[in-house]
């Protein structure tokens, strides 16, 4: 047996990864990386098996953001040329929701970009919710900034099952990032959801000049938060961004990443998210062996991978895509 069955073993005992392990699975050799997704895939299959969940973003709110994230062309010190637009109507959203049960979506990401949500946006989120509840039985998952307590009970209230906010990066390297808000007003964010009963979700962008110690962090860090859904995005570097040029990705080391999460998650939705197209590239289909889940089509302010494509990609594998019946049926 090699050295990452027998961590797998290890994990689906309940043991934790130890740092040399996480460390290990970072450096994993190029040409030991089939070994190491089968690994990961053991895990994977262990709790979800070839099922995998879809995930679609609805752009509610574009720019207009007065937050300084490097990495967001919506950011106040992005000179990305982005559609800029404040929050969407109801029959926007609705006309959304109907695309992502077309396409067999099952969790449907509304997502508005600011600091925080004002209760007019809130009520508007709310509002459409129910119908699309109703209509369409879709799971749904905002993303809408930081929140207040009550702002948290009024989604929960309105039947959002789930509530997104990423960590993004390490705490130590969250100040390279951003500074106009904190990690711990990230975390506390990701707390209050969980306090409402929403599901958390969080997750992390690779590829911003963090170190190897940082990755391994951020996925500790999502396990302590109990994060629900992770969303592991890979730096698309937009033009007219702060991060604009940075490329350190390489496809085999997203595929370790990606390993990692699984490996220090084991029973959590690791989502390949953001980037996928253009840092896994060829390699996108390796990727769910560690990975339960996607989002297909495009992203906030970047195009995806046709949808049809994606299909195609999941089935090509012998996986499955799981339909919004059984997620209604076994839970998001």
């Amino acid at each position: 047996m090699n050295q990452w069955m027998e961590i797998a073993e290890r994990v689906l005992n309940n043991e934790d990864v130890t740092d040399n392990e996480a460390f290990s699975i970072l450096d994993c050799p190029d040409d030991e990386i089939l070994l190491l997704m089968h690994a990961a895939f053991e895990i994977r299959k262990h709790y979800y098996g070839k099922k995998v969940k879809l995930n679609m973003i609805m752009n509610a709110k574009s720019g207009l953001c007065p937050e300084n994230c490097g990495y967001c062309s919506q950011s106040s010190i992005s000179k990305a040329a982005i559609d800029s637009y404040r929050m969407v109507d109801k029959e926007t959203l609705l006309k959304g929701a109907k695309r992502a049960y077309g396409l067999n979506v099952g969790t449907y990401c509304i997502v508005a970009s600011g600091r925080g949500p004002a209760n007019r946006e809130i009520d508007q989120v709310a509002d459409a919710v129910a119908e699309i509840k109703e209509k369409y039985g879709l799971k749904i998952c905002a993303c809408l900034g930081l929140l207040k307590p009550e702002q948290a009970a009024r989604l929960k209230q309105a039947g959002v099952d789930r509530y997104n906010h990423n960590i993004n990066t390490s705490e130590a390297n969250h100040s390279q990032i951003t500074t106009s808000h904190t990690y711990e007003d990230r975390v506390n964010t990701v707390e209050m959801a969980k306090d409402s009963g929403m599901s958390p979700c969080s997750g992390v962008i690779i590829g911003m000049r963090e170190s190897v110690e940082d990755v391994i962090t951020m996925a500790r860090s999502l396990k302590a938060l109990d994060a629900d859904s992770i969303p592991v995005n890979f730096l698309h570097a937009i033009e007219g961004t702060p991060l604009e040029g940075v490329n350190e990705l390489h496809p085999l080391y997203c595929l370790k990443v990606l390993a990692l999460f699984r490996f220090i998650n084991p029973t959590k939705e690791i989502r390949i998210s953001g980037g996928r197209e253009v840092n896994l590239r060829s390699l996108q289909p390796l990727g769910l062996y560690a990975a339960n889940s996607i989002f297909i089509g495009d992203y906030l302010t970047t195009a995806g991978q046709e949808e049809t494509v994606d299909h195609k990609m999941i089935t090509d594998l012998g996986f499955e895509i799981e339909t919004v019946e059984e997620m209604n049926v076994f839970g998001a």
